[in-house]
């Protein structure tokens, strides 16, 4: 396997995909026959996608979707393979793994888009007006509200750590957290963590001797906070705790207070797409107030545009928490990890704690 590639299936962040490229056509609502086609490369679920398809048709008619779901490595290599060989690619590709859309645009894979909202979109969400984070998506600790009966959950990682220390016996094998080697989420929060928290090293350390569990999905650690198998998921991806919560009342979110890592989701125009004009509408609904609204109402993903406020914005979040919000910048420093090396290091002293008792 490419090493790259190899690296992106690490770096897969956790939400629900196809294993393997899937296809869906959405006609033009005008019924026109030859209507133009917009190509979107995605990581997003096809279900999950379709309001904002929706609204993309609504204000315009005349164009015709097609959508192709895959994961983030598949979409890098397919972009960059094709655009080798001289020919068309995705129109518009939509992506989780932050690192490899930074890399398609800082190595030429990607064209500048300047639209309506690029001087007022957040500086460290827009890079060269290329590649734009789109959504704001918190790392969050969850818990299990029934647990919690007798004393309010952790709401910093000293807390956590002294809750673990003081019921380490009790709650022993009962803390879940992603497995950096095999999640993409999981292991750009531990790189945010290594640099926000100087004694991450302890809290790390501290869930080891408290038998934490490891997985490469948020689903496999929400699912046994939600029925009390486990007391405390750490750096779990908030929009999917958002949605577990809306659905299990047992679970319960903190955003932690000393500092909350904050990821999004990165949309750009390839370089070698077939119809650039129809990437640059469907990125530029993307950001207008209406898709950001669309964002944070019917997808349950936090939005990130200064225009939208409510229930599931950065706006309000920022207004409630300020300076503890820490997103991660669109910027060349997101591919430092894609150094083997320097990942590989990471990885192994991660491993080496943990066992530490």
């Amino acid at each position: 396997m490419p090493l790259l590639l190899f690296i992106a299936v690490l770096l897969e962040l956790l939400m629900p995909v196809a294993a393997q490229a899937s296809a869906t056509s959405f006609p033009a609502l005008s019924g026109r026959s030859d209507a133009p086609v917009l190509v979107v490369y995605s990581s997003l679920d096809e279900p999950l996608a379709k309001p904002m398809i929706a609204g993309f048709q609504a204000a315009n008619p005349d164009v015709a979707v097609r959508y192709e779901e895959m994961l983030t490595g598949e979409i890098y290599d397919r972009i960059v393979r094709e655009t080798d060989a001289g020919k068309p690619s995705a129109d518009f590709a939509f992506s989780s793994a932050m690192d490899l859309q930074v890399k398609l645009a800082n190595d030429g894979y990607a064209q500048r888009s300047d639209l309506p909202m690029s001087d007022r979109w957040p500086s460290w969400a827009n890079w060269r007006n290329t590649a734009y984070a789109l959504t704001f998506e918190p790392a969050v600790f969850v818990y299990h509200k029934p647990s919690f009966a007798d004393e309010p959950p952790p709401s910093t990682r000293a807390e956590f750590v002294d809750f673990l220390n003081r019921r380490g016996d009790d709650v022993y094998g009962r803390i879940g957290t992603y497995d950096i080697e095999r999640s993409g989420v999981g292991f750009l929060f531990m790189s945010r963590d290594q640099e926000q928290f100087g004694d991450i090293w302890s809290v790390i350390r501290t869930m080891g001797s408290a038998g934490v569990k490891l997985y490469s999905t948020s689903q496999a650690i929400l699912e046994r906070v939600a029925d009390g198998r486990f007391v405390l998921g750490y750096n779990i991806l908030g929009s999917y705790a958002a949605d577990w919560a809306s659905r299990h009342p047992d679970v319960g979110i903190v955003l932690p207070k000393d500092y909350t890592v904050v990821m999004s989701r990165i949309g750009l125009v390839p370089q070698a797409a077939a119809s650039p004009d129809l990437g640059r509408r469907y990125l530029e609904f993307f950001m207008s107030k209406e898709g950001q609204t669309i964002m944070a109402r019917e997808l349950q993903i936090p939005a990130v545009s200064p225009e939208v406020s409510g229930n599931n914005t950065a706006t309000t979040m920022r207004e409630m928490l300020g300076g503890q919000l820490k997103p991660v910048p669109v910027s060349l420093g997101l591919m430092v990890y894609l150094d083997q090396v320097k990942r590989a290091r990471l990885i192994a002293r991660w491993n080496d704690v943990l066992r530490q008792q």
